[in-house]
């Protein structure tokens, strides 16, 4: 028998530290929840159990000060930190502080999370194991060593951010004149984003499809891997919007991959929740190959696709794992059922991008049939200016994915948030696409889509 915790501090804010609190809930497990001077009147304030400001409207000053987090756990006798996902989630530095203070991290151990967070080593892991990899290179001491990787790989090339994710970080390179640029701005983002200045460069596929594995490891040597997720529609390496099962996949190639990701999440001493990610280029002449491109050691923004279409509860899960139990999930008993599409709506301008905070002067999310709202705003709630601009996400679930796709049109339709822009008419627009409908979109659609208005 495995003892559960009584009491977990959330690390975070917004639709992610509403839905931890409602995961914990359901466990008996009481919430802390930390916010910044920004956040005193926020949802996940007023649902948390116990409440406690830890700094200044800033995230170096409150969501990424450690100190802070950390007293705020002592003083509320936390026994556990949920870091949700951004801000500390996939920070080793913050994993190995908890572990010090005797303060569980609800996430892989720091050993874990550097052999599989950090691009470079979790690129060496996917060759131990048989993932494959588009061609690239290690840790990229400077702009000569970038010319010279990148003209070994051959033009177009990516460079990314050995530390982190979520598109900060990179920068597509198509000629050797614009190599050190591209470097001095990719490692200044990733030291300002991650702490950390490091990158590695990578072939560049013009026209991908964005797939990603779902795993969930018990600390007692047990792995699943729950299928996969389609994410190819994107803005500037953000996902927009993402879908259970991916059109492209077939059964066999799932079980392949699965198999391939549970053998590598035990051999390396994984536990908790974590995901894969791999590009499909489908213009190759292979017929289209995955292509391992990183793993994040965290809970991910589009995990509820995956709980709609599994039945299962991925937060609950990542909490009773760090806890010490097993998981209860026989091998290969789960099946997916229908089809899950998720809509990320983000407080913007939908024609422009830009950011766009203010007052909620009307707030209704749609419901029905097989609709699931994750959201951590209401009406009167002033967004601010300082986090990120996701503000709800959109699930809809049905037997088919052309069903589901219809569902979600009707639930967009339903959805009023007055006062602010969202990014509402994009997604309406989206679902309608056809290359979306059609189940072809890539990495590009978005950007083709927005283009020809």
């Amino acid at each position: 028998m495995f003892k559960m915790f009584k009491k977990v501090l959330i690390a975070n804010r917004g639709e992610i530290a509403v839905r931890i609190i409602r995961a914990c809930r359901e466990l008996g497990v009481r919430t802390v929840a930390v916010h910044s001077e920004a956040d005193t009147q926020a949802l996940h304030v007023r649902l948390a159990d116990e409440a406690v400001c830890i700094g200044p409207s800033a995230p170096q000053k409150s969501y990424l000060h450690i100190p802070a987090i950390i007293a705020a756990a002592e003083i509320a006798g936390a026994d556990a930190i949920h870091p949700g996902y951004g801000f500390l989630s996939e920070n080793v530095e913050f994993a190995e502080v908890c572990r010090r203070c005797n303060i569980v991290f609800i996430g892989p151990t720091p050993e874990a999370m550097k052999q599989w967070g950090d691009k470079v080593s979790g690129r060496a892991n996917a060759v131990r194991f048989g993932l494959p990899l588009l061609p690239g290179s290690g840790v990229l001491r400077d702009p000569a060593h970038a010319r010279e990787e990148a003209m070994r790989i051959g033009f177009p090339v990516i460079l990314k951010a050995s530390g982190g994710g979520g598109g900060r970080g990179m920068r597509i390179v198509r000629a050797e004149k614009d190599v050190q640029s591209a470097f001095q701005a990719a490692t200044s983002e990733a030291a300002s984003g991650f702490n950390n200045p490091d990158v590695y460069v990578e072939r560049f596929v013009e026209r991908p499809r964005h797939i990603e594995f779902q795993v969930l490891v018990d600390k007692h040597g047990t792995a699943r891997s729950l299928g996969e997720r389609e994410c190819s529609l994107q803005r500037r390496h953000q996902k927009i919007i993402e879908e259970a099962p991916s059109p492209w996949m077939t059964p066999e190639r799932r079980a392949e991959m699965g198999a391939r990701i549970e053998k590598a999440m035990i051999a390396t001493g994984y536990d908790g929740v974590g995901t894969l990610e791999f590009l499909l280029d489908p213009d190759a002449s292979d017929g289209g190959q995955l292509y391992f491109m990183e793993m994040n050691t965290r809970l991910q923004v589009e995990h509820p696709v995956t709980e709609m279409v599994t039945g299962l509860d991925l937060v609950a899960e990542q909490i009773l794992v760090a806890a010490g139990g097993k998981l209860a999930l026989p091998e290969r008993a789960w099946q997916f059922r229908g089809h899950a599409i998720e809509c990320r709506i983000n407080a913007e301008d939908p024609v422009s991008f830009a950011p766009w905070p203010g007052v909620i002067t009307e707030y209704h999310p749609p419901g029905g049939n097989g609709v699931r709202v994750d959201g951590g705003v209401y009406g009167g709630w002033r967004v601010p200016a300082h986090y990120d601009s996701l503000i709800a996400k959109v699930i809809t679930h049905a037997p088919t994915r052309e069903r589901a796709l219809k569902r979600m049109e009707r639930a967009l339709d339903e959805f009023i948030v007055g006062g602010i822009r969202t990014n509402l008419p994009l997604h309406k627009r989206l679902v309608q696409h056809e290359d979306v409908r059609a189940g072809k979109m890539t990495t590009r659609t978005i950007e083709e889509l927005v283009a020809k208005k």
